[in-house]
């Protein structure tokens, strides 16, 4: 079949959820039988995220071939179980790094660039790259930003001439708010006519609507929608909050969102959607009773969309696991070796959380310390297994000093130290170690028996390594090098085979952790952080 577009766009206020949205029509598509990826357009001038501050933007997210994209991506493949990759994601730095490249190169030949044709040409040949591939059947479009927002001018205008270009292999979807006047006691519409009003000023009607609420819209209300803006009735659809994001597809199908897209774009409806493992994921959400809790100890826990992939695999990992997630998030600044009994006592297990500098890692060695010295079962992701071994350095091996290059260029106990193919890099975008790479693990070890398998592949982001002229003294004190890079030797996993469970990754695991195949290391963390609980509980019953 012909490769099908559909863009989503949005009005009225940010962070409305155009990434759920689209990921659950991807998710509903795929049920369908078809093959559905999903792209995000980001309306500003960095080539990626990979220099922006979490506070700015939460977090990065890296795809298998080493892009660093944005947060939204991991949504797309949580809620899809499809990677992504570098043509997933594309921003405004990226359209005019590849013009300005072109124009410097004399692609153009000698003509004025201009944002139109120039720009909006760049921005449709993104657009369609993986569609040119042969491998998807519907490539769905998420553009960021609002609708009125300047920098998204461009990208709107790519998708008004694209219409046109497919006529019915595309469609546009239009993502609103409906605020509720608590004083009034109202619903109002009017923003949204407004948002859909400024989509048709550029030339763009929307096929589709969907209102997100906190309340419901009568069908009146709903009706009165479409008629002012110019869209099927049947077509309005409401997007009411729910208790979890993966209870979104479930609630859209109900409304026939799917059904009507595949119409719309003719192409045949056979049947109903194969859900049964969502519905089986949903119900275990909403049967689960007993709680299993996690600390997670980082320097941006304030904002919670810089963990989000970490959130989301302990999430799946719990509702496994039939348990809900109490996630507690404990600021690294504010640990020290007074307060870490009062907060970490009651957790059944923690998670060291990745990051950059030096903010709040003092925080993570005192965690780290009390999770070994009582036994806690701990997982720290990239620079948590990083403070991991200098912990153990610190207070095992007895290098006071130890310390990552990263943190003290001048220690004389580098344990964590710079890859040597990063030494004599000067940018910082985009040069880390990036992308997945293999890893060999240990047979008969603890990270080996999760995964089921000694060979494996994990994306990676980082710049510092383990500091392989240690490892020998490490092993005899007791920390155990399970994994491997076959090729570099560089160290990707650590883990103390005398605890619990206490193990550290180089990589992120938390990138591949997907709702259909919750991550085996994830899995294998909770079900011994809820061993822990029960064994807790029965130290207290008997006592």
């Amino acid at each position: 079949m012909e490769t099908k577009y559909i863009f989503v766009t949005g009005g009225v206020v940010s962070s409305l959820g155009k990434g759920i949205i689209s990921s659950s029509l991807a998710c509903l598509l795929n049920a369908h039988g078809y093959r559905v990826t999903i792209q995000k357009f980001d309306p500003y001038i960095n080539i990626d995220p990979g220099t922006l501050n979490p506070y700015e933007h939460g977090e990065c997210y890296v795809t298998e071939d080493g892009h660093e994209a944005d947060l939204d991506l991991g949504h797309y493949e949580r809620f899809t179980n499809v990677p992504t990759s570098r043509a997933n994601n594309v921003t405004t730095g990226r359209i005019y790094q590849n013009v300005i490249e072109k124009e410097r190169h004399g692609d153009y030949l000698g003509k004025t660039v201009q944002i139109i044709p120039h720009i909006t040409d760049e921005i449709k040949r993104n657009v369609k790259l993986l569609g040119d591939t042969g491998k998807f059947d519907f490539i769905i479009t998420e553009i960021g930003g609002t609708v009125g927002d300047i920098e998204s001018l461009p990208f709107l205008e790519a998708v008004r001439q694209l219409r046109w270009e497919l006529g019915d292999s595309a469609l546009c979807i239009h993502l609103t708010y409906v605020p509720y006047l608590h004083a009034a006691k109202e619903l109002k519409t009017k923003p949204t006519q407004h948002s859909v009003k400024q989509l048709q000023q550029l030339g763009i009607q929307p096929d589709v609507l969907v209102l997100r609420t906190e309340h419901d819209i009568p069908e009146g209300m709903r009706a009165k929608i479409a008629q002012f803006c110019n869209v099927a009735k049947d077509a309005v659809i409401q997007s009411l909050d729910c208790p979890s994001i993966y209870e979104v597809p479930l609630m859209l199908h109900s409304q026939n969102m799917d059904e009507i897209v595949l119409r719309k774009m003719h192409v045949p409806v056979y049947g109903e959607p194969l859900l049964k493992p969502w519905l089986d994921f949903v119900e275990k959400i909403n049967t689960a009773e007993k709680e299993v809790s996690i600390g997670l100890v980082g320097k941006y826990v304030e904002l919670q969309d810089a963990y989000k992939s970490i959130n989301e695999s302990l999430f799946q990992a719990a509702t496994y696991c039939h348990h809900k997630l109490n996630l507690k998030y404990i600021h690294s600044e504010k640990l020290t070796e007074e307060n870490v009994e009062e907060m970490m006592a009651d957790l059944d297990g923690v998670i060291i959380a990745p990051g950059f500098g030096n903010r709040g890692i003092e925080g993570k060695f005192v965690a780290l310390k009390w999770c070994r010295e009582n036994d806690v079962p701990t997982f720290g992701i990239c620079l948590g297994m990083q403070c991991m071994v200098i912990e153990f350095a610190r207070n095992v091996l007895g290098y006071k000093d130890a310390n990552s290059t990263e943190m003290n260029p001048n220690t004389s106990h580098n344990v964590i130290d710079m890859m040597e193919e990063q030494k004599h890099i000067s940018d910082m975008g985009g040069t880390m170690r990036l992308g997945a790479y293999d890893c060999r693990l240990a047979t008969g070890s603890l990270v080996a028996e999760a995964y089921g398998r000694t060979d494996i592949s994990e994306r990676h982001r980082h710049r510092y390594e383990f500091n392989n002229s240690y490892r020998e003294e490490f092993e005899a004190a007791g920390m155990r090098c399970s994994g491997v890079n076959p090729k570099s030797g560089l160290v990707e996993v650590v883990e103390i085979p005398g605890k619990r469970w206490m193990v550290g990754t180089q990589y992120h695991p938390e990138y591949s952790s997907t709702v259909l195949n919750p991550h085996p290391l994830f899995m294998s963390f909770m079900k011994a952080a809820i061993k822990y609980q029960t064994e807790k509980e029965g130290l207290t019953t008997n006592s």
